[in-house]
């Protein structure tokens, strides 16, 4: 079991600018949910910057124990964010590997490691910026959906954005957000697990998907987009009536009309 390695930290207050670090796999798979996450920032008055050579951060390699490769993608990146500007990241796994495991990489690198580590106390999880730093008040916002979380592995242990997300949608007034009975398990992606072990990845995104559906909802939602094509990807072989989507993509969904 991962150990949860994520500390409270302090949060700065509202700033005028950040940056978007979009992934690679939303940038990829699905590019909505990047977008959903830079107008939900416009939305509150911040200007939104995308540095456009920015790619991978690295975890897939660093993940499959291969930190030189990880390092080399890593280090394209930490020139981009070279303004002391807050980085806002919509997906957990990633902004973990950005926060936590940059400053190790470069560790014995003289000339990165500072900078990784100034990256790496300004990145934010996006559902954490948005409740922790931007402070959004969707109070007055009402829906009438049934809601089920899914938080990948990572993200709960080195961003808590289980607990980040369940704060966002429980402001949403007429909601109700169910529990899954296997909410802190993964749901068998894992990055290069799901290439090298299909059949226990597959047997895994089926148990978490049972559970998904148990609960009713009508609306699923996650923060991180690898989860969501595994999953959804297993609701749509079922011919599922439930459907995934990014945390971003349903906030902005609910919350921009009242703007």
């Amino acid at each position: 079991m991962i150990n949860k390695i994520d500390t409270p930290r302090d949060h700065p207050s509202k700033p005028d600018n950040v940056y978007l670090y979009g992934t690679c796999v939303l940038d990829l798979f699905d590019p909505e949910a990047g977008m959903s996450a830079l107008e939900l920032m416009e939305l509150e008055g911040i200007t939104v910057h995308f540095p456009q050579a920015q790619t991978c951060c690295g975890q897939p390699a660093y993940t499959s124990g291969f930190p030189e490769e990880a390092r080399a993608v890593a280090a394209k990146q930490i020139p981009l964010f070279e303004k002391d500007w807050p980085i806002v990241v919509p997906s957990g796994s990633c902004a973990g590997m950005m926060k936590h495991h940059w400053p190790k990489l470069f560790a014995e690198d003289p000339v990165l490691a500072p900078l990784a580590n100034s990256i790496s106390a300004r990145v934010f999880e996006l559902t954490e910026f948005l409740l922790n730093v931007a402070k959004v008040d969707w109070s007055k916002t009402k829906v009438s959906d049934k809601v089920v979380l899914h938080t990948s592995c990572s993200a709960r242990r080195e961003m808590n954005t289980h607990i980040n997300a369940n704060a966002l949608l429980k402001q949403l007034k007429g909601i109700e957000v169910l529990e899954q009975d296997h909410e802190s398990e993964c749901c068998g992606f894992g990055g290069a697990f799901a290439i090298k072990h299909p059949e226990i990845s597959a047997a895994m995104a089926s148990d978490k998907v049972d559970a998904l559906e148990a609960t009713g909802a009508n609306v699923m939602i996650s923060a991180d987009g690898a989860c969501l094509l595994n999953i959804n990807g297993t609701l749509e072989k079922r011919q599922s009536s439930l459907k995934g989507q990014h945390i971003a993509t349903y906030l902005l969904s609910v919350t921009k009309d009242e703007k």
